[in-house]
């Protein structure tokens, strides 16, 4: 009877320890946290890393561009009401506070100070200066005013995901980990020469303020609008268009920088890989 005790015991305080830390549990278990549908690293017999970039104004990507209804846009929303976390970079380990997300979504600051020849001409006068203050009710209340910009303007999305081939399913699959915002650059804004990155965010959350949301996180079909699916059936789906623009390799490098003769090259090698990518997967069935 004192064996049992004492093996009762032991199991109790073994399951005690166990449930200590759920984080080391989901960290040591085999099992990636940040998947909608994980799959045990003994079940993936291959294994690659990749990066996309999805520009929404593309004619397959307009869906998830409608009128007020734009990818971005919810994302944005979503942060701002507190149903979404954003994070610094596609890694998602290192969670951005919502005052950095808010002041990203600010432009920079233009002009600077006010030039000998500007005050000459009256610009920037306090209104006790003003001569026709008086004559319209005083000194005006200063309003703060916030500009930024809009949702819609974040129209590249970048994308990084997993494709690993399932041993026990035996079929590849695609398990997207992050998603990025990107605002594009423009050449006629000189503080937009480049693209620059907004936050990145967990697709595993973004799954589920999208469920949450069925009647504005909307793929658009134009074709049948009794057909219109939610943007988490979307991605599932892979009803969008994205270009392959980098692979996990040791330098970092993106596919434009590794093939750099010129952009003709790295889009070429793009779909190079691409088409490498489906011929191994139809070559995994002959073993």
């Amino acid at each position: 009877m004192k064996k049992i005790g004492y093996v009762i015991c032991f199991c109790t305080f073994m399951s005690l320890a166990g449930s200590g830390s759920s984080y080391g549990q989901e960290q040591d278990s085999g099992y990636n946290p940040n998947s909608v549908y994980p799959v045990h690293e003994s079940y993936q017999m291959f294994k690659k890393t990749l990066w996309r970039r999805m520009d929404m104004k593309e004619k397959q990507n307009m869906p998830f561009y409608s009128r007020n209804g734009e990818l971005s846009t919810i994302i944005i929303d979503a942060v701002k009401t507190g149903l979404l976390i954003p994070y610094t970079n596609d890694s998602v380990t290192t969670r951005m506070s919502k005052a950095d997300f808010l002041n990203e979504l600010k432009p920079p600051e233009e002009g600077g100070e006010l030039t000998e020849e500007e005050k000459a001409m009256g610009f920037g006068a306090e209104a006790e200066d003003d001569p026709f203050a008086d004559a319209f009710g005083g000194e005006e209340e200063e309003v703060d005013v916030v500009v930024e910009y809009p949702g819609r303007e974040f129209s590249i999305a970048e994308i990084k995901e997993d494709m690993f081939f399932d041993r026990n399913r035996s079929r590849m699959y695609y398990d997207i980990q992050a998603l990025t915002l990107y605002l594009p650059s423009d050449p006629n804004d000189p503080s937009r020469t480049l693209e620059s990155p907004l936050a990145s965010f967990r697709y595993k959350d973004l799954v589920e303020v999208f469920r949450s949301m069925p009647k504005e996180a909307v793929w658009y079909n134009v074709r049948n609008s009794a057909e219109h699916r939610n943007f988490a059936e979307a991605f599932e789906l892979r009803l969008f268009s994205a270009n392959l623009i980098k692979f996990a390799n040791p330098e970092d490098e993106r596919i434009m920088e590794i093939y750099d003769k010129s952009r003709r090259d790295g889009i070429l090698a793009s779909q190079k890989l691409e088409h490498d990518m489906v011929e191994f997967e139809n070559e995994l069935w002959e073993f």
